[in-house]
């Protein structure tokens, strides 16, 4: 089986899929999917901490499957507007992730067209397959072309 390292953009997959679809992304189905065809070495989920219940149940649930959650501060500026990304976390790990030579693929789960430089480089500097899934519609083409395979998150996957 090849070894695979997973890194899900927890907000992107949210809003992505609520404004692509109206739906919610269902992790469940898309771990049994991985989980079948790959030999899972780490999956990370990356979210904004918070004191909202809910919140903190959906957290505990993607633990129960068997991700790792990584949280950050969610941050809110003095103008009223907010932060809370975790690009670069996600591509520090990723980086680490294809300079493992247990490593043969990459997922990734993010729209952002910003990934699509990682893609490019995990694929020429690393040889490591590389794969996205996402929105279609509302993701970049840059990532979706830069990719090793691409997946439209379609209704196999939502809830």
């Amino acid at each position: 089986m090849t070894n695979v390292a997973v890194f899900v953009d927890v907000q992107n997959v949210y809003y992505t899929t609520r404004d692509g679809f109206n739906r919610r992304f269902d992790y469940n189905a898309f771990w049994r999917k991985i989980d079948n065809s790959y030999n899972i070495l780490c999956a990370n989920a990356y979210a904004i901490a918070s004191n909202n219940e809910k919140q903190r149940q959906f957290h505990h649930i993607l633990r129960g499957i068997g991700f790792q959650v990584k949280l950050k501060p969610y941050i809110q500026r003095s103008d009223g507007t907010a932060k809370g990304d975790w690009d670069v976390g996600i591509t520090l790990d990723v980086i680490e992730a294809a300079a493992n030579n247990e490593v043969d693929e990459i997922i990734l789960l993010s729209g952002d067209g910003d990934f699509d430089l990682l893609a490019e480089r995990v694929i020429e500097k690393y040889g490591k397959v590389f794969t996205v899934y996402s929105v279609e519609s509302l993701t970049a083409q840059s990532l979706i072309s830069k990719a090793s395979y691409y997946h439209a998150i379609e209704d196999d996957l939502l809830l």
